[in-house]
Formats: C-alpha cells, structure tokens, sequence
C-alpha cells in the first residue's frame, strides 16, 4: 500500500496558540520538509496575509527534490463564478502545482455560516474544483467537518464528495475539523464512504480528544492512502494529528514506506527544528522524539535495558533519530549508576564499593532536595569526585554579594569575590542585573585569565524551586542552571535554605564541569 503524506505545519500548524511563522522561517522550514520526504508541502492561503505572499514568490523558484507545494484556499464566494473569484484568481497565481480546497459538507455550516441553500454549496464545489482543474492544477478537496456534517445528514455529506469528485478532485479529503469524532466512527464512516466512492480518499484528524493520530491511523488501515498532520501536532485548539508520531507508526508498525530508512532518522532532528525557529520548548514526554520518549529511570527497568534494549524499548530509539537516556534519582538502583558511569567513560562494577558509595550518597542528596534529571553535569561531577577522578581547578576564599536600593532608581546589585587558581589569588568585583548574575560576572571576570574557554560559556536557563512551602520564605531553595559552549549543554544543580547559596553551588558546577570537558579533550 502506498501512502503520499501532506503537511500543512506551514498553514494549519500555524493557527495554533502561541505558533508564529515568518516568511523566511516557512522557506527553512520547507526545505527540511522536503529533505526529509514529505509528498506534499501546504504553504499557506496565497492573499490572506504579506508573509504567505511571500512564500509563495520565493517558492515557485526554488527546486524542491521531492515534495509539491500545496496552496489552500477555499471554494469561491457565493454569486461569483470561479474565473472571477478574488480568492480562486489568487491560488492559480501562486504558481503553487497543487491546490487545497475547503469546503462545507456539514448541512448545518451550509445554512448558518455560508447561508446559502445545499444546493447552491454543491455549485459552488463543482464549479471551483472544475475551474481549477481546467488550469492544470492537481486538487485536494477537504471535506470539512465532513465527520460530524455525516453524523448530522449523511446522504448530503456524501453528496459533497460526489460533487468534488464529477468535478475532477484527485483526492477526497475526510475532514475531523472539531476532533470529536471517536477512532470507532472513523473506522464506520469511512467503510460507508469506501462502499460508495471509487475516488481516491485522504485523512485530516484534530486532536481535541486525543484521538487524531489514532484517527489517522485507523483510517489508513481501511486503505485511506493520502494523510495529512503537522510537525509536532502544531494546530488549532488542541492541534492536528502528530506526523511525528504517525510517519514512524506507518513505517515501522504497519510496514508502510512511506520515506526511506534514512529520512526517518531525520525524524527528531526534524521536529527541533521546528520547535526551535518557532522558539517552543519541546514536549519532552512526545512519543519517539520527546527527549524522554526513551529514558529509563526506575533501577529495576535500567537493569532489564542494560541486558535487552527491547525489554522496555518498543523501537531501537536510533532508528528516528533519538537517543536512549539514563535518568539518576532516588528511585535509581546501581545499575543506573553503572550505566552513567560508562557514559561517562568510567568502568565501574555493580557490585563494587564505589557503586554502592555513589547511590547512597545520591539518595541521601535527592532526599535533601536535590534532583539530578535536568543536571547532569552536577551529577557527573559528584561520581568522579567520589572516585577520586576530578580535578579541583579553583577554590574559593571568600565573596560578598551588595544589593542596593535608593529611592526610585533600579536596584543595584555588585559582588566581590576572592579565588585561588594554583598559587595565584585573584581579587576582583563585578556589577551584574541582580545579586545571581553579579555573582556569576565576578566568578568569570576572576577566573578567565586562567581559563580563557570560559568566555564561551552562557547561562541559557534559570530555575528556583521552593522546597517545603510551608516554611515560606525560610524554605529551602533549589537552584538549577542550564549552561551552553556553543556545541553542548548541560544541567547544574544547587540546594539551600539561602538563594545565593544555591545558585552559587550550581554557578560552580557548570563552570567546574565546562573546564572538566575542556581538559579531558586535551
């Protein structure tokens, strides 16, 4: 069986909260689309907004492998005919090969939104697509609402297809656009749409039941062969099927080639890249490219993975472009210690002393607040500290932290600190934003005439935790830090009942652990 695969990340995705494109992120964004295989590339609604005008005209000279750009539009405005329709004209200039048209197919939609009689929707279908056609466009019809118009009058829901499909379209889209529509009803409508239309049929499933990638899956199974999702499941409301969960799901657990072995290694890199030009954080828990989609955290799984991958692995994570993750906490038994330590390069037994030393003393630290998940650069640091394989590369002799407030002016904020490197003592003062990043300027300024490769180093992220809110402001506090080079990153962590403490513990480490890394390259 052959599926084609449509993405409309560019125009669908884009109608979610808090997604925003520009034209030249929707030109970076095709050409990864196209690279990694998709059939079809839904660019926009050509003459609704600047930004879609734009991709359109750099579009139509740019040579795309593999994939067809796609423009989405809808069927002509009542009282027109398609060749004097603004909206129509506006599609055929796009110079787009292929065309997307929406349509009513819920009586309903007909009679309140467009108010126009079923009938003359019909006309309205026929005459678009035919128009279109004649132009030498290939046409996606979209059904919309289709699932929910067939739940309210069948016989009219198909006889939209009917009239799409006389009129030329190439492929009949089924349209869930509210997402209500449960995997069961798909599976019946879509028998009962087979049983009456020889077209060629597609799939367009939301997610407001999170239900759509189930949707889509259980459409292709009853031979729906044109599917259409977004990067991420991007889209209205609670977004649209997940083409990063359902291009793996068709390749790997129905067997369906739909891109080569290679492209889907792309998969995860893929979808960061969506996520990091749309400046979203990522969904960590997002099945097979979600950081944590396969990190092993309980002693007992880590163990079983250890030994066979496949005892809590359902794919080799590899295989899109994913990587397996050990996570350390209070729940972590010696093997998860084993296994970081030969992440680490360090071969260290399970049954040995050390192993033993390491995880009661992560027990004991996650039991005071600790929690090395999102820090594992402190984590490392505390093995090889207890293994006697770290390198002290500064100590601290003292520093003094001044917050000032004069009347209306901004708070000032200026520290002081004393280090030694070797024999020298350094002595040295920084202003900085507040008490923290004064702090964190006056360790760098004190410390990068020693250690140049510092200056390279940035603070990315900043998270306080209070812990045991009860105390309130007497509470303990966990600091932790997110540090980039450029080419990695990585965690720190610090605990006090005294914010400064805390962050000064997790400023150590990330500079510790940078000049670490920076050693053993040597």
């Amino acid at each position: 069986m052959q599926v084609k695969l449509y993405d409309t990340t560019l125009r669908d995705g884009s109608q979610g909260e808090g997604v925003s494109f520009s034209a030249e992120d929707k030109i970076r964004i095709a050409k990864k689309l196209d690279e990694f295989g998709m059939d079809y590339i839904e660019g926009g609604w050509p003459g609704s907004n600047p930004k879609d005008m734009i991709f359109f005209e750099r579009a139509r000279n740019m040579t795309f492998k593999h994939a067809k750009i796609s423009a989405f539009g809808s069927t002509r405005r009542a009282g027109n005919k398609a060749e004097n329709d603004p909206n129509v004209a506006a599609l055929l200039d796009s110079c787009a090969p292929v065309v997307a048209i929406v349509s009513k197919t819920w009586d309903m939609h007909v009679k309140e939104v467009l108010r126009v009689s079923l009938d003359e929707n019909l006309d309205l279908i026929r005459d678009t697509v035919a128009h279109l056609k004649k132009h030498g466009k290939e046409v996606v019809y979209d059904a919309e609402q289709f699932f929910d118009g067939f739940k309210a009058n069948p016989d009219y829901a198909m006889a939209t297809l009917k009239a799409a499909a006389r009129a030329g379209a190439d492929v009949l889209v089924l349209c869930d656009t509210n997402g209500g529509t449960l995997t069961s009803e798909i599976t019946a409508i879509v028998k009962r749409v087979k049983g009456e239309i020889d077209a060629p049929l597609g799939i367009h499933t939301h997610n407001d039941c999170e239900l759509a990638v189930a949707n889509t899956l259980a459409a292709v199974e009853l031979g729906v062969g044109h599917v259409q999702g977004t990067i991420n499941g991007y889209g209205e409301r609670c977004g649209n099927a997940n083409l990063c969960s359902i291009v793996p799901n068709l390749k790997l657990k129905m067997g369906i080639d739909c891109i080569t072995d290679d492209q889907l290694r792309g998969l995860t890199g893929l979808s960061r890249y969506v996520s990091e030009l749309l400046n979203l954080a990522p969904n960590e828990r997002a099945a097979f490219v979600g950081s944590s989609a396969f990190a092993h955290k309980g002693g007992i799984h880590v163990n079983a993975v250890m030994k066979n991958t496949r005892t809590y692995e359902h794919i080799d994570p590899e295989v899109v472009g994913n990587h397996r993750r050990v996570l350390i906490s209070d729940l972590s038994g010696k093997s998860n210690i084993t296994s970081k330590a030969k992440e680490y390069g360090i071969d260290l037994d399970d049954r040995s002393l050390e192993n033993q030393e390491i995880l009661k003393k992560l027990k004991d630290l996650e039991h005071s607040g600790y929690m090395f998940e999102g820090a594992e650069g402190s984590f490392e640091i505390l093995m090889k500290k207890a293994l006697g394989k770290h390198k002290s590369f500064f100590s601290l002799k003292g520093f003094r932290v001044i917050v000032e407030k004069n009347g209306d002016a901004p708070t000032a904020a200026e520290a002081t600190i004393k280090v030694q490197v070797g024999g020298v003592y350094e002595h040295t003062a920084a202003d900085g934003n507040g008490p923290v990043n004064a702090l964190d300027n006056a360790l760098r300024k004190a410390l990068e005439e020693f250690y140049p490769g510092l200056k390279e180093v940035k603070l990315t992220d900043y998270k306080v935790r209070v812990l045991g809110e009860e105390d309130g402001t007497a509470a303990k506090i966990r600091v932790l830090i997110e540090s980039t080079d450029g080419e990695d990153s990585w965690g720190t962590v610090g605990v006090d009942t005294n914010i400064i403490e805390a962050s000064w513990q997790a400023l150590v480490d990330s500079i510790d652990y940078r000049l670490m890394k920076e050693e053993e390259k040597m």
